[in-house]
């Protein structure tokens, strides 16, 4: 059995993530390697993270998911709109938008924010479409990998919009899993749950989304031999 290795929101801190994929002792052929989304905004190195997770997933065999930020990014460059950009901007998308187009200027100069959401669309519509293709979510024997969560009104969670896959919070954490598997998601940071960065275990749920682009830190959690493991890489960068 391999082991499982699981690890959420990076953010842009692509130096935080190949030290945990080290501290962690990754192994491609050893471990199967689950990315739980939110690979974008916030933190310095997007394009660059959006790269390395491509390179996991298809060459080193890794599940990745998709998260909200990494679907608001495609919807911001393919389609735009005035409601869409605001909460793209409002989310942390000036870092991501930089680190594809390098420039100076802010959110409200339409042209240039315009001229350079036609670059990436130009010049890395393989990421635009390696994000919009990830799945939600990933089930195995043991477990139900998800960005957000499962909204408990839905008696088959399959069926569940797929925003709550991305979106969904305070519903999902407050209500009693009956999935019988364990479910392990991020987009809640940790520090919100239980007042610590750390990974948050609950009744059925495993929160592990440890605010790195928030210069908290990113968690790994492994999963062998049906008990867990945690890693932490810390970001000690400021967030402003």
């Amino acid at each position: 059995m391999k082991r499982k290795l699981m690890i959420s929101d990076i953010h842009g801190c692509l130096e935080q993530l190949n030290e945990l994929l080290e501290v962690a002792k990754y192994h491609c052929n050893e471990d199967q390697l689950i990315l739980l989304g939110d690979y974008v905004d916030r933190g310095p190195r997007s394009r660059e993270t959006v790269d390395r997770v491509m390179e996991l997933v298809r060459h080193h065999g890794a599940i990745a998911l998709k998260g909200n930020h990494d679907d608001r990014w495609v919807d911001f460059i393919l389609n735009g709109g005035q409601e869409v950009k605001s909460k793209f901007f409002q989310h942390g998308g000036m870092e991501t938008l930089q680190s594809y187009v390098p420039f100076e200027g802010e959110a409200g100069n339409d042209c240039l924010i315009d001229d350079a959401r036609m670059v990436v669309r130009r010049d890395y519509m393989d990421h635009l479409d390696f994000l919009q293709s990830l799945p939600l979510y990933y089930e195995d024997g043991t477990h139900i990998c998800v960005h957000a969560g499962l909204n408990p009104q839905y008696k088959n969670w399959k069926e569940q919009p797929p925003r709550d896959f991305m979106y969904i919070k305070g519903e999902f954490h407050r209500s009693p899993n009956k999935t019988g598997k364990t479910i392990v998601f991020g987009h809640t940071r940790a520090a919100e749950l239980h007042d610590s960065p750390g990974i948050w275990f609950s009744d059925g749920k495993i929160g592990i989304d440890g605010g790195c682009a928030y210069g908290m830190q990113l968690n790994g959690l492994v999963y062998e031999d049906e008990s867990y493991q945690s890693y932490t890489v810390m970001n000690l960068r400021q967030k402003l």
